[in-house]
C-alpha cells in the first residue's frame, strides 16, 4: 500500500463516517448521544487525508528540485557545488549514491497485509446491519438492574406510556406501586424462549451495539395467538404482580397483562438508552 492508497483509504473512511453521522445509520452502531463524536471523527480523518496528500506532494516536489542534472554538466544537488568525493551518480533508474554510498532516498512500502484495513470501510459502505433483535435477546439474560430512584409519573386517566426498562424496574424493585390501576402502553419487539413463551424486549446500550443487553417483559392476558420474533408491538395492558425468571441467567422478569397488541414500525432509535437509569 503506497502513500496515495493510504490517503484514499483515510478519505473514504472519513466520508463514510460523515455519511453515517448525518443519517440514522450510526444508530446501528452507537447510541444517539454519540453523533457529534462520529461526525468529528469523520472530519478529522478527511483533514488527515488532505494533509497527508499535501505533505506527500510537497516532498515529491522538493525531491525533484534536488535531482542530479544529466545535461552534460557536472552533477549538482539543490543548485549547490559539484561533488568531488568519488560519488558517481547512477544512471540505471536508481537513486544517486555518495561515498560508496547509501541511497539518499528510501522508498519504503508498507506490507500487503495493510490492505485488510479496507475491509471495515467496505463493510460500512456495503453492509448496513440490522439492530440486534430476538436472536440476541433469546441468548442473553435480562440485564435489569435496580434504579437509583423512581421519578413521579404523570397523573391522569390517559394511558401511561413507559419504556420497557422503566416498567420492568418499577414492577420488580418498586412492587408496581405507581403502576397499579393504570392503563399502560409499552413498545418493544417480540422474542420467544425455548418453550415458545413470548417476551416484549428492548435492547439497551451503555455506549455501542457491542455492549447491548436486553430487558424483558413476559406477556400474559390477551396475547395474540401467533407472534413472530422481531415483530415490533405496541402493547396496551395493566400491571400484574406475577413474575418469572429468565431461563438464560435467572434474572427477574415481570409480567404485563395484555389488553390489546398492535404491530408498529421499527422506531427511529431501536435501542433504549434509558434501560439502566
Amino acid at each position: 500500500m503506497n502513500r496515495l492508497a493510504q490517503t484514499a483509504l483515510l478519505f473514504l473512511l472519513g466520508a463514510t463516517l460523515l455519511h453515517a453521522g448525518t443519517t440514522d445509520l450510526y444508530l446501528r452502531y452507537v447510541k444517539e448521544g454519540l453523533r457529534p463524536l462520529v461526525l468529528l471523527a469523520g472530519a478529522v480523518l478527511i483533514i488527515t487525508a488532505a494533509a497527508t496528500l499535501w505533505y506527500d506532494r510537497r516532498g515529491t516536489s522538493s525531491h525533484d528540485e534536488g535531482t542530479f542534472t544529466h545535461d552534460g554538466g557536472t552533477p549538482t544537488h539543490d543548485g549547490g557545488t559539484p561533488t568531488h568525493d568519488g560519488g558517481t551518480p547512477t544512471h540505471d533508474g536508481g537513486t544517486p549514491t555518495h561515498d560508496g554510498g547509501t541511497p539518499t532516498h528510501d522508498h519504503h512500502r508498507e506490507p500487503r497485509i495493510s490492505w485488510l484495513l479496507t475491509l471495515p470501510v467496505l463493510a460500512l459502505i456495503l453492509v448496513a446491519p440490522p439492530a440486534l433483535g430476538s436472536y440476541s435477546a433469546a441468548h442473553t439474560g435480562t440485564a435489569l438492574t435496580k434504579p437509583f430512584g423512581f421519578p413521579a409519573l404523570p397523573s391522569g386517566d390517559a394511558p401511561l406510556r413507559l419504556a420497557v426498562a422503566d416498567y420492568a424496574g418499577r414492577a420488580i424493585y418498586d412492587d408496581g406501586r405507581a403502576l397499579r390501576d393504570r392503563e399502560l402502553k409499552i413498545t418493544g419487539f417480540v422474542t420467544l424462549d425455548r418453550e415458545g413463551s413470548p417476551y416484549l424486549v428492548r435492547m439497551g446500550l451503555n455506549c455501542c451495539a457491542a455492549d447491548a443487553q436486553p430487558v424483558k417483559i413476559a406477556l400474559t392476558g390477551n396475547v395474540p395467538p401467533v407472534l413472530r420474533p422481531d415483530t415490533w408491538l405496541e402493547i396496551t395492558g395493566t400491571y400484574t404482580p406475577r413474575r418469572t425468571k429468565d431461563p438464560v441467567n435467572d434474572g427477574p422478569i415481570p409480567y404485563l397483562k395484555v389488553t390489546t397488541a398492535r404491530p408498529v414500525p421499527t422506531p427511529h432509535d431501536p435501542y433504549d438508552e434509558t434501560w439502566n437509569t
